[in-house]
């Protein structure tokens, strides 16, 4: 799908929610750079405005291919007979993970569906997607929508994993033909939360104050983002305002579908308990509730609860029974007229409840977390956004618990808790000024973010006997340069927790050797492996994940790289030495890199492989975690070493399987001045 090269005609920011799906765009080929906007037109709904566009399918039953999407599918599902299938909240079912454990919880496990299928679900949909992005957008270009520079932005649940999930949702969203046209890129952008914090410091920046404390929760349909950044710049009133990140982005599957759910559990119950009674003449009880959480009716109750408006409606609240014969009469059930009657809107509140106590949790974690780490430091701002984080109600709870001066967290006493500005489209939006800011100035507004894993690289060093670490570790002798190297040492590059720049990649030296051409061997192999860790556990427990990365100088002759040995007085075999930098950027989902020779980059060119392999974590009594050092720690003599690609730099991986168990983690300082060989 490419990388993001040059100036765009257009960015474009997709936020695919579990519920509805917001577009935002920047028009950076008229210089609108300070506008961004958001598709308001959708199928289905031409004749008004809407934000989003509801994140559903219908499907003729016996059919693979789906009837309708959208707004067009809510049509269908309000008309749709016996043989519709309806597809909706299927977002967090890319993750195998959730999948599994639905399947588990279950009491049809058969009826769970496969993971085959909810990546048909989900490319049937960005397919729809994309017709309708290039139908509302083309008309912004001066060219044909194919030549035209257009970068898409992808946001992607904190809670997915790089790899399978984020890689499995790349590659869907590219045959979907995001980022298929030769000038068109598609990348991942920020999380949720991130870009969350970026649309309100750069919507409101006069609420800030040099160094606040700002803590962002994202509470969406599915999931929900926590994010905790330092607002920087303040004094530029906008334009330069920056944010770094000061721990790592922390998900849940917090959010308003799982509030749905609970409705239609009870729903449900009631209905069968009415149908015990007096039978209802109603096929599927079960169908019937999910149609109810569906209504209008539950919706804007839903909506409104717990906001001035809702004190001035009436406490009784009915919603329609689908199908039912209005005749049908159960007063004990509520139930008259076609609909089920609430006593009081309170009946909602036990709904909201459920994700208020996890959220509450979720949010008390992360404020002790910052207690252990900044003790000196006080949280100022506390930001909602998404559909839930839209709630009156769980706005007042958030403030009764953590606003008021009697809150429990010695660094939230005088925490404001304030909604974002359009709390439905910070997402999309929130990525398209990030990037925009970019554009204008080269730094995005957030500058540093902390990395979610560990990475490093299992390299070999040269032996030193007065190192007491290298004491009694295996050695192996290399008789093309005559030294004696410690192998399965682990280079940290990068800790968990540890800020990363977002605007400048970690720069990484290799030094390798290679035999010289032969008339037997005329193009010896100038592919190199390296071994990756990546782990997600704490900086001092194992890694649990490897990756291989392949650097190839195939297409380089040999001429290119210095001969050593090869005057008459020495006395060594000849062999190249290749020296070259790897560049990492660390993205919030991903890991990507670029391949450097002499300034000259290559990796455009399929240069860079990367491989991933999940492995089980080593018995730590069996491979004892030696203490290592800060990486400022080692000498800048020291070659710094490289790391692999999380979620894959599309036309840059190659898969095969790998497997290591057992590397050592040791200090990388070897008292010598020569550079760390792989």
């Amino acid at each position: 799908m490419g990388e993001q090269t040059g100036r765009p005609d257009l960015v474009v920011s997709i936020d695919f929610g579990m519920t509805c799906t917001g577009v935002a765009f920047c028009n950076v080929a008229t210089g609108s750079l300070g506008s961004v906007r958001h598709i308001q037109r959708w199928p289905g709904r031409m004749q008004a405005n809407e934000n989003k566009v509801p994140t559903i399918l219908v499907y003729t039953q016996g059919s693979s291919a789906p009837s309708s999407w959208g707004f067009l599918a809510e049509t269908a599902q309000e008309k749709c007979d016996d043989r519709s299938q309806i597809r909706e909240l299927f977002k967090t079912m890319l993750d195998e993970g959730i999948l599994e454990e639905m399947r588990k919880a279950s009491n049809q496990p058969a009826q769970v569906p496969r993971i085959h299928e909810i990546e048909q679900w989900y490319y049937d949909y960005f397919q729809f997607l994309y017709r309708c992005v290039e139908t509302r957008l083309k008309g912004e270009l001066a060219s044909r929508w194919e030549d035209a520079k257009i970068e898409f932005i992808f946001s992607v649940p904190t809670t997915w994993r790089p790899n399978p999930t984020v890689e499995r949702f790349r590659n869907i969203i590219s045959r979907a033909g995001f980022g298929q046209a030769p000038n068109h890129t598609a990348v991942i952008g920020l999380t949720e939360a991130e870009a969350a914090a970026v649309h309100t410091a750069r919507s409101t920046p006069a609420i800030f104050k040099e160094n606040d404390i700002l803590l962002v929760c994202d509470v969406g349909g599915g999931t929900t983002d926590l994010s905790v950044f330092r607002v920087k710049n303040t004094s530029s009133r906008g334009e330069s305002l920056s944010l770094q990140q000061v721990d790592t982005v922390f998900g849940a599957t917090i959010g308003s579908a799982h509030l749905d759910t609970l409705f239609a559990k009870f729903v449900q119950e009631k209905l069968q308990l009415a149908n015990t009674i007096s039978p209802m003449g109603l096929e599927n009880l079960s169908l019937t509730a999910w149609e109810m959480r569906s209504s209008k009716e539950y919706q804007n109750a839903k909506c409104d609860y717990g906001s001035d408006e809702s004190f001035s409606d009436t406490e009784v609240f009915a919603v329609r029974v689908p199908k039912l014969d209005r005749r049908y009469v159960n007063e004990e059930y509520g139930i008259r007229n076609g609909d089920m009657n609430f006593g009081s809107r309170d009946d909602l509140r036990q709904f909201f409840d459920a994700q208020i106590l996890k959220l509450f949790d979720m949010i008390d974690k992360q404020l002790v977390r910052l207690q252990k780490k900044m003790p000196n430091e006080q949280v100022a701002h506390l930001v909602l956004s998404g559909g839930l984080g839209n709630s009156a109600y769980v706005r007042d709870r958030l403030r009764d618990r953590y606003a008021s001066r009697n809150a429990s967290h010695p660094n939230a006493r005088n925490m404001k808790i304030r909604v974002a500005p359009n709390p439905q489209l910070v997402v999309c939006k929130g990525n398209v000024a990030d990037r925009v800011q970019k554009l204008k100035s080269g730094k995005s507004v957030l500058g540093w973010r902390c990395s979610r894993f560990s990475y490093g690289t299992i390299c070999k060093v040269i032996y030193n006997p007065q190192n007491p670490f290298h004491q009694g570790a295996r050695t192996n002798y290399d008789p093309l340069d005559g030294h004696t190297y410690i192998s399965n040492y682990i280079d940290w590059f990068i800790k968990q927790g540890e800020p990363v720049s977002n605007n400048q990649p970690i720069v990484r030296g290799f030094r390798r050797k290679c035999s010289p051409a032969t008339s037997t061997n005329p193009n010896p192999p100038r592919v190199f492996p390296t071994e990756i860790v990546c782990s997600d556990v704490d900086k001092a427990s194992l890694p649990i994940t490897m990756t291989s990365l392949d650097s190839d100088f195939s297409s380089l002759p040999l001429s290119t790289f210095k001969l050593k040995n090869r005057h008459w007085w020495n006395s060594g075999p000849k062999y190249h030495r290749v020296d070259y930098v790897v560049k990492v950027n660390i993205g919030p989902a991903d890991i990507s890199f670029e391949l450097w020779h002499e300034g000259v980059k290559l990796s455009k060119d399929n240069s860079i492989k990367v491989e991933w392999h999940e492995s089980a974590a080593p018995d730590p009594s069996l491979h004892p975690v030696a203490a290592d050092l800060p990486m400022n720690s080692l000498s800048s003599l020291h070659e710094p070493l490289i790391n692999g690609r999380g979620a894959g730099n599309s036309g840059n991986l190659g898969y095969r399987s790998m497997q290591r168990y057992g590397a050592r983690p040791m200090p990388l300082h070897n008292g010598s001045s020569e550079p760390l060989s792989i």
